[in-house]
């Protein structure tokens, strides 16, 4: 008996799994194409609804799926996927060339801050920050320490928006140039300062705060204002809070 060749996409999705970006669900590939993310193969259990999710929510790169988009057995995407997504669609995309980033992250002037997570815990906090990032259009995100910020709970807590900014993990000694503005209690109330478009804006851990080392890098130690007794916010919390202060601290429109 002779063995029935598999589905052309389903032979692309194996042959490049594991070496691309999983795109879970149809929000993170609307917003990697949006971004000019390179996806070579994307499915779906049902083609058309995802075509009319696009019709409805995304209509700039509603052809761009209709070309792409292969409709494929639902054992088969839930094979492909650790985690199916409501909307049944998923992609893998080429990730950013790793000296890409890194020149748009030292690219000087720069024209918005660069976000550091100084050795982050939590793969969703690292999403929701990259999404807050790219919303801001912020230069990029740096992860310090043993978290990957391209692992796919990440990129999907980012609705694929990691294509929309720079990503990556450097160390403390990498950092992209600029003065870098550390959030701390014992900081200068923000309220009090201007944050400058080429500030490096770093955010300690969720358990520990900042690492002795990126404290030892800092310019200006920077706090959030608090009510007593409250203890800390969420980190995306944090960052989009001190965006929008960078974003509104000066007259000139952004």
């Amino acid at each position: 008996m002779t063995a029935t060749a598999p589905d052309p996409a389903v032979a692309a999705w194996r042959r490049l799994a594991g070496t691309s970006v999983l795109l879970d669900g149809f929000h993170a590939l609307k917003h990697a194409l949006r971004f000019g993310a390179d996806v070579p193969v994307a499915v779906a259990t049902d083609r058309r609804a995802a075509l009319a999710l696009a019709d409805d929510l995304a209509p700039d790169v509603r052809d761009t799926l209709e070309a792409l988009l292969t409709e494929v057995p639902e054992d088969v995407y839930r094979s492909f996927v650790p985690r199916p997504h409501p909307t049944g669609v998923a992609a893998l995309a080429v990730r950013p060339a790793r000296d890409a980033n890194l020149r748009q992250l030292a690219h000087t002037p720069r024209s918005a801050p660069v976000i550091v997570l100084d050795n982050p815990r939590n793969l969703g906090n690292a999403g929701a920050v990259i999404r807050l990032a790219a919303g801001f259009g912020a230069t990029g995100v740096v992860t310090t320490g043993t978290l990957d910020p391209w692992h796919p709970t990440v990129v999907r807590a980012g609705a694929g928006l990691h294509y929309a900014t720079a990503v990556e993990r450097l160390t403390v000694a990498e950092l992209p140039p600029g003065p870098v503005f550390a959030l701390d209690p014992e900081g200068d109330d923000i309220r009090a300062l201007e944050l400058p478009d080429d500030a490096v804006l770093a955010f300690g851990s969720e358990r520990t705060g900042l690492s002795p080392e990126l404290r030892s890098h800092t310019d200006h130690l920077v706090s959030l204002p608090m009510r007593p007794q409250v203890s800390s916010y969420n980190l995306a919390t944090s960052v989009a809070m001190t965006l929008y202060h960078w974003s509104t601290s000066t007259a000139v429109p952004r």
